[in-house]
């Protein structure tokens, strides 16, 4: 029988060729790939597991003396040089002539870029090894931070850092929905690392990209910048919610939409109702802005966070659609968006809208609080009232005791 193989036997296996690769970057991959399955698979803290393993890939590997072994030791140290062992790792004998430039890179150029709607930020680094011959090319690290989940959502290296550059400000500068800017280095390298963070805890890793493969190497590429140095950029300062609620009812978009029409009681309710679902969803999301209104955040709004969190009568499900389409148009005029960028989240709304009422219809998306309240509701039980509460759990005990 073949005797069962450690991981520790398996990555040196799959490294067995790293001495006869041709530069340091292409190491550099080839360890941050390896690295990348079991960042993939932790269980938590993935940053940890990644740092424990290579701690005890090179406690278990310190007597091997091939080519192949000392080199990929080396790899890892460079990527992980916060591992315990990393710092005590020495080059092998037998190592390439590029193993000296491992990790022996400058930062050449930080830039960030993203949408105007405030959705996502892609943070662009540019990195030059001291010697090309034996390093590698000039190379880039791509970060992407989602503002509406809190992530960085992906990273990605890639080899050819000018020509990275020039498709992302020729992208930039025909979209006029997108943005470019050089951007501080400090403050580049604090908004990945604060997001990564939380990526790195998530149980489930977002499902496209190279945020696994590539992470240890982007990391490590990032640590070189220097800590935040500079101010975080200014943001004028956001209205209180009964200045906003004031601004908005008074708006020409809601009048736009015959907000400013609604007299009747229970309309009234419902206007102001809906509205503070508005402003509750934009408390629920990371930075909690409550102009921050895009297609993407519409959609989380009308077709999940509503369903699962509010209890909507009819006079509620028939105002909701009037009220977003006006805050669609109240906040794009706000920010000063483009036109476009009004006339891209007005269409989507309304695609959105047809689905906001199956939803509603059906109650799919309910959660168990939601559904209970409804239920309640249904039956004439005020939801505010605990006496009536109890009063109703005894009466429908036996419907909740039934499996």
């Amino acid at each position: 029988m073949t005797a069962t193989r450690s991981p520790y036997d398996a990555v040196l296996h799959a490294a067995r060729d790293v001495a006869k690769l041709d530069c340091a970057l292409d190491a550099e991959m080839l360890g941050t790939a390896l690295l990348g399955s079991v960042y993939s698979v932790a269980e938590a803290d993935r940053a940890a597991a990644v740092r424990e393993f290579v701690s005890e890939f090179l406690s278990a590997t310190a007597r091997r003396r091939t080519a192949a072994a000392t080199t990929i030791r080396e790899v890892f140290a460079t990527l992980v040089p916060d591992a315990a062992g990393a710092a005590q790792v020495r080059r092998g004998a037998q190592a390439p002539a590029w193993a000296a430039q491992l990790g022996r890179v400058r930062p050449t150029g930080c830039y960030a870029y993203g949408d105007v709607y405030g959705d996502q930020t892609s943070y662009l680094v540019t990195f030059a090894y001291e010697d090309t011959d034996d390093g590698g090319p000039e190379h880039a690290v791509v970060a992407l931070v989602d503002h509406n989940i809190g992530i960085t959502k992906d990273v990605f290296v890639g080899s050819h850092a000018a020509r990275i550059l020039t498709q992302v400000r020729e992208m930039c500068a025909e979209d006029e929905l997108t943005w470019f800017r050089e951007e501080d280095p400090g403050r580049l390298r604090d908004e990945v690392d604060r997001h990564l963070a939380i990526t790195d805890g998530l149980g489930d890793l977002p499902a496209e990209g190279s945020l696994a493969t590539d992470r240890a190497l982007a990391a490590a590429r990032l640590a070189l910048l220097p800590i935040v140095s500079t101010p975080p950029l200014a943001e004028p300062p956001r209205p209180n919610t009964s200045d906003l609620n004031r601004d908005f009812l008074t708006s020409p978009e809601a009048a736009r939409f015959g907000l400013d029409k609604v007299d009747a009681d229970d309309e009234v309710a419902s206007l102001h109702f809906c509205l503070s679902l508005l402003l509750d969803h934009a408390a629920s999301l990371p930075g909690a802005d409550p102009l921050r209104w895009s297609p993407a955040v519409a959609g989380l709004f009308l077709l999940d966070w509503v369903h699962r969190r509010a209890v909507l009568d009819m006079d509620d499900a028939a105002m909701l659609p009037r009220v977003t389409r006006a805050w669609s148009a109240y906040t794009t005029r706000r920010r000063a968006l483009p036109e476009s960028a009004a006339t891209q989240t007005a269409e989507m709304v309304e695609e959105m809208i047809p689905e906001f009422a199956r939803l509603y219809a059906t109650g799919e998306r309910r959660s168990p609080a939601t559904a209970a309240v409804a239920q309640l509701i249904s039956e004439g039980v005020d939801p505010d009232d605990s006496d009536a509460i109890e009063a109703w759990i005894e009466a429908n005990r036996y419907r909740l005791d039934e499996p």
